[in-house]
């Protein structure tokens, strides 16, 4: 016979779960995302106590030595083992070993799109010590001169399919830069050929101490971000942050038999440190795909087994507009991990593919605060907690949409919001929580930085981005601040757009904002012109001025010329009444114009193409 006290124990604790499973519904799920952070972190704080500094490239390293034969990536159907890209990286640090005259800690600049190669070159100049930059191969021109000059590379790498590229900044090249091309032979003027060098090459390893790294905290690669102003910026990314960026599959629940699909680009964070670190911390394999087809999405999944994708949300939408197809929940995707994806494509994209887990998450790049939802819950960014807060401490502050700037009440202080209200994220700096900053210009790192926020001497990294917490602490994107939006998966800063503009002879001013339009993710681009006097409006000036000089996804959709600029009281230029009128010719008495790509033009925005805009029928 039991105890007379188990019955009222068994009691106690069903009634104890009941509360908890009323009053705090995700504990359970919360503990175990905690525990597994916390145990990444005690791991890496473990290697630090005793000296030694693992980074991803040494786990990559060890894999290779483990497990030769395993798949590391399959691309265009052809199998690259952890063994294979090894030894073809080796070649690569063997090239620049001899020709490169490279020191460790010397920066070189990538502009390759997605090919083994990327990946070969990556790895081969790390083993040697070097600050990789990954350039955005959409980045044209003087932007891209820009980028090349804010992180002083002493060489540039160029892939073969992007030689035109180069061929339009290699007169205002600096000449200490050394420029590399994927290719056999060359009849470019002080060009070097990598290909040949490459396959001529020995596959020993270089001394490990060419890569070894004397603290975390020191520089792995430069990855741009538009950021919240003006042109691209190279974001110091430490080893550290590749660190904590290759745990986030893991920390989503992937395993090393998981293989992951990865159609973005290599020199965003998201298919870098996510996919292919990813890919390294758990010991797995990926599919990588030159570039993203919606059509071939899910040919490619079910043609090889893939049971992770990666995503940006304009990604999910172009998904579920294709045409609708027998058996398409016929894959074996279980996890979707990504960020950016808008409730309703949410809920359609899981009615229409089957059970896959969104796994969404926040994190900018050059930031020291993420978010992950661990729960599944539709529409959030992540989750937070008394715990997490200790470990990462953040704020959502009020922001004067007006003076553009945080509220700071009659002491000087900012203020928080209430939970429900949209605030300025953001995220104490201290040494366990650093903000590395910008390559090139300081002001660039300093305007990222709130000073005397809540007291005397603290210190925040503004993300510059408004965010919604609500009663169950669930953490909601709400929009961007400042000079830029998101558009096609990028982020467009408007500064940059506009100085193209204004380089016209006709244009005085150009003021650049993003508008919403239905069924599309982000904003698209809209500029508000202002002529000179005794000039004429030219749109095909204006179309090849944008073509030539910006990538396809900062190329302004619509443009509206007005007689007069309207400036706040602080002498900026006035966004929120324009951005608030949109692009409807039927309200707007001012000329407007649409960016007609199949006809390569800008056209006259009728009443009749924007309601096939708003309709879906006109491709954007």
């Amino acid at each position: 016979m039991l105890p007379a006290w188990v019955p009222g124990a068994a009691a106690g604790i069903v009634s104890l779960l009941l509360v908890q499973r009323l009053l705090f519904p995700y504990f359970w799920a919360d503990l175990r995302y905690l525990l597994r952070v916390l145990r990444y972190g005690l791991r890496v704080e473990a290697y630090r106590r005793r000296g030694r500094v693992v980074t991803v490239l040494d786990k990559f390293v060890r894999l290779a030595r483990r497990q030769p034969r395993k798949a590391f990536f399959i691309y265009e159907g052809e199998v690259h083992t952890y063994g294979d890209v090894d030894r073809r990286s080796n070649r690569v640090a063997q090239v620049f070993l001899r020709h490169g005259a490279l020191r460790k800690g010397d920066t070189v600049a990538l502009l390759m799109g997605n090919e083994p190669d990327f990946i070969h070159v990556w790895f081969g100049l790390a083993k040697l010590g070097c600050v990789v930059a990954f350039l955005n191969f959409n980045v044209r021109s003087r932007s891209l001169l820009h980028c090349l000059s804010s992180c002083e590379p002493k060489i540039l790498v160029v892939g073969a399919d992007l030689v035109g590229t180069l061929e339009e900044i290699l007169p205002d090249l600096p000449k200490d830069v050394s420029v590399w091309i994927m290719t056999k032979g060359s009849s470019l003027p002080s060009v070097h050929t990598l290909l040949d060098k490459i396959e001529a090459a020995s596959e020993d390893s270089v001394p490990a101490d060419r890569r070894s790294a004397n603290n975390l905290k020191s520089s792995a690669l430069y990855i741009f971000t538009s950021g919240t102003t003006g042109l691209p910026k190279a974001a110091f990314i430490s080893h550290m942050q590749v660190l904590k960026g290759s745990a986030g599959l893991w920390a989503f629940g992937a395993t090393p038999e998981d293989i992951i699909y990865i159609t973005l680009p290599l020199y965003h964070s998201a298919a870098s440190l996510l996919g292919i670190g990813g890919c390294i911390e758990l010991g797995a394999t990926c599919v990588l795909r030159k570039k993203f087809s919606a059509s071939q999405f899910w040919n490619d999944c079910r043609k090889y087994n893939v049971t992770v994708i990666q995503y940006i949300g304009e990604l999910c939408r172009y998904l579920c507009n294709q045409p609708v197809k027998e058996g398409e929940k016929n894959h074996k995707v279980r996890l979707a991990i990504g960020n950016g994806v808008r409730n309703d494509v949410w809920r359609e994209f899981l009615a229409r593919f089957g059970s896959v887990k969104i796994c969404e998450f926040y994190g900018a790049t050059e930031g020291n605060i993420c978010f992950m939802n661990h729960t599944g819950k539709i529409g959030s960014v992540g989750r937070t907690n008394f715990f997490y807060k200790l470990f990462f401490p953040f704020d959502l502050i009020k922001y004067d949409f007006q003076k553009d700037e945080p509220v700071r009440n009659k002491h000087g202080w900012c203020e928080k919001v209430k939970k429900g209200e949209a605030g300025l994220l953001i995220s104490r700096v201290n040494a366990k929580n650093p903000f590395f900053g910008y390559a090139g210009n300081k002001s660039h790192t300093e305007k990222k930085l709130l000073c005397d926020v809540f007291k005397k001497g603290d210190l925040y990294f503004n993300t510059g981005d408004l965010m919604v917490q609500d009663q169950e602490n669930f953490l909601y994107f709400w929009d961007r601040i400042g000079d830029t939006f998101r558009w096609k998966g990028e982020n467009v800063a408007t500064t940059e757009v506009s100085d193209v503009m204004v380089m016209l002879d006709f244009i005085q001013e150009a003021n650049v904002y993003g508008v919403s339009v239905p069924a599309h993710e982000g904003k698209a681009g809209m500029a508000s012109l202002i002529l000179k006097k005794n000039t004429v409006l030219d749109l095909e000036q204006i179309y090849k001025q944008v073509v030539t000089y910006l990538p396809s996804y900062a190329c302004p959709l619509f443009l509206r010329v007005q007689q007069a600029m309207e400036i706040t009281g602080t002498f900026k230029q006035q966004k929120f009444r324009l951005v608030d009128e949109g692009f409807d010719p039927s309200t707007i008495t001012d000329p407007l114009y649409f960016l007609d790509r199949s006809k390569q033009a800008y056209v006259s925005l009728t009443k009749e193409t924007h309601e096939r805009i708003l309709s879906g029928h006109m491709k954007l």
